[in-house]
């Protein structure tokens, strides 16, 4: 006890001596002062973004105020921009744009004249399998079932259960067999959302609040893998959370546990698992997470988004895969596209909750507006049905052998291709892909060149960065006879082609994503993306 006291007395008596023969008022102002400034420098170190961060911002936005570095970025801005503009005029050059309301009515025959017109732009083979991810399923019978169901339910709404309590019922159906795959019991909830990246936003906004309820916590932070898809990133900018990315180890591309135990602290009110990973296809360790989670009492969100529909049932179809669902004591939700490997239409995911209470949260409730108690699941009030009875029939029409047998077809399609392009030289693959992703990357050259080539013979893959590399996400329009082969061949080629002259830099788009990568300042990047934004907006001036 002497030990700490001792040091105490020494500290109180050097302030007493410090202060001796000053007035009331300046002991008063220099303990005011110190406060603040304590208070003051605590913000400052505790803000979402580092110190080291918010340095490198402020030097670029000053070096931003030099006329002659502004008018350079002013001038790089603008010719990205018209580069843009030009590359939509060209694509749309044949068309006609509808910019103001017609006087009077189109008939039937010219709207789906036009429709057809439309849907003719674009240069990419999807229906063949040219096309990494995008579209997952495509088959006549079951378009014509989704068009049947969406045509009789496409005005209904269930933000009016009184007046549609069928489409409730639905709802509640999907979310109760999606419960069931996902080895939920009776107290698993959830519901449906128009997306991943909104039931990744619903779970962050259940556990703010349900954190702020039942532990005070005002400044929450969630934890999440650098892999970690880009929702966590919006939901953080949305709700107001801090995001703290967790390295993840350069071999296996899986999140370092140790390193996310570390980031947990009194306001973490969320650690995240991805199964799998967007970039890479990798799955997190998610049992080690769940661990943390029990031992820290923090819940656990497993992404399934783009891979949820195959977990599910790739244990069934010969292909075990490392547990990621409700069997784990620690992970409290999941999301799971509906839209993807669920193969429903665009605009459907599930949101799940080991117990109701998280749900609750998710909820929003308005008491006291004038327009009556206004109470609603999800962001959007009003919702189309049309999107969860589609999504509902989908399922239905798969059952669980259809699924099954889609899955096996998928996984041994992506087995296929994963073993074909390890034998090839100069090319690498990240990690050890679990479902149907496969990024590759290369040692001897650079990877966009790779990219590049494969764009010329019609191929569509993804881009990635930091490090560089691409991916091809294996759907079922790849599972067509001929596709994996046609896409081995082309890259074996492509590969060799490149390999002699390996040292020759990329051109093109392509060049684009290695020059968005070496920019130190990101604000830039932000630039150059809303531009692109701005194009995908692009309709003539009026005269």
């Amino acid at each position: 006890m002497d030990a700490i006291l001792h040091p105490l007395t020494s500290i109180k008596v050097g302030l007493n001596n410090s202060l001796a023969g000053k007035e009331p008022w300046q002991i008063v102002t220099l303990t005011t002062t110190s406060v603040l400034l304590l208070v003051w420098l605590h913000d400052f170190v505790t803000q979402e973004e580092s110190v080291t961060q918010r340095a490198k911002k402020t030097v670029f936005r000053l070096a931003k105020l030099i006329p002659s570095i502004r008018r350079k970025i002013e001038a790089e801005l603008q010719s990205v921009s018209e580069t843009f503009e030009k590359e939509t005029i060209e694509k749309t050059k044949h068309l006609k744009y509808t910019t103001v309301l017609p006087a009077g009515k189109l008939s039937e025959e010219d709207i789906l004249s036009l429709v057809k017109e439309n849907l003719k732009l674009g240069d990419y083979d999807w229906k063949g399998g040219l096309v990494s991810g995008a579209v997952y399923y495509h088959n006549p019978d079951l378009i014509r079932l989704i068009t049947e169901v969406y045509g009789m339910t496409s005005y209904t709404n269930p933000l009016h259960p009184d007046l549609f309590p069928g489409l409730c019922k639905m709802e509640a159906e999907v979310v109760r067999m999606a419960c069931n795959l996902f080895h939920g019991d009776e107290n698993t909830s959830g519901t449906m959302t128009s997306g991943g990246t909104e039931s990744i936003l619903m779970a962050c906004k259940a556990y703010r609040d349900y954190a702020r309820e039942t532990k005070g916590i005002r400044k929450p932070e969630i934890v999440v893998p650098a892999t970690a898809h880009s929702a966590f990133d919006k939901a953080g900018q949305f709700l107001r959370l801090r995001v703290r990315s967790v390295p993840v180890d350069p071999v296996t591309t899986k999140v370092n546990i140790r390193a996310m135990k570390r980031a947990i602290n009194c306001n973490t009110i969320m650690l995240v698992g991805s199964a799998p990973n967007f970039p890479y296809g990798t799955m997190d360790d998610i049992d080690q997470i769940s661990a943390l989670g029990v031992k820290y009492k923090i819940p656990v969100h497993v992404d399934g988004c783009l891979g949820g529909f195959l977990t599910a049932f790739m244990e069934d179809a010969g292909y075990p895969v490392p547990l990621c669902d409700f069997r784990l004591p620690g992970v409290t939700s999941i999301s799971a596209d509906t839209h993807k490997y669920g193969f429903a239409p665009k605009g459907s995911s599930v949101i799940l909750y080991r117990d109701i209470i998280y749900r609750h949260h998710q909820y929003t409730v308005t008491t006291d507006w004038p327009g009556g108690v206004y109470g609603s699941p999800t962001v959007g009030g009003s919702r189309a049905g049309g999107n969860i009875a589609v999504c509902w029939a989908a399922m239905l029409s798969f059952g669980k052998e259809g699924y099954v047998q889609a899955t096996r077809d998928i996984i041994h399609t992506t087995r296929y291709i994963e073993k074909g392009l390890r034998r090839m030289k100069g090319i690498f693959i990240f990690g050890q892909p679990v479902t149907s992703v496969v990024a590759l990357g290369s040692n001897d050259f650079d990877i966009y060149r790779l990219g590049s080539a494969l764009n010329t013979l019609g191929w569509n893959l993804n881009v990635l960065q930091f490090p560089s590399g691409i991916h091809i996400c294996v759907t079922h329009v790849h599972t067509q006879q001929g596709v994996a082969d046609k896409f081995l061949n082309d890259v074996q080629n492509s590969v060799a082609e490149i390999l002699k002259e390996p040292d020759v830099p990329v051109e093109g788009k392509m060049a684009i994503y290695g020059v968005a990568q070496s920019l130190p300042d990101r604000s830039i990047v932000t630039e150059f993306t809303r531009l692109f934004l701005d194009s995908m907006y692009y309709t003539p001036k009026q005269s």
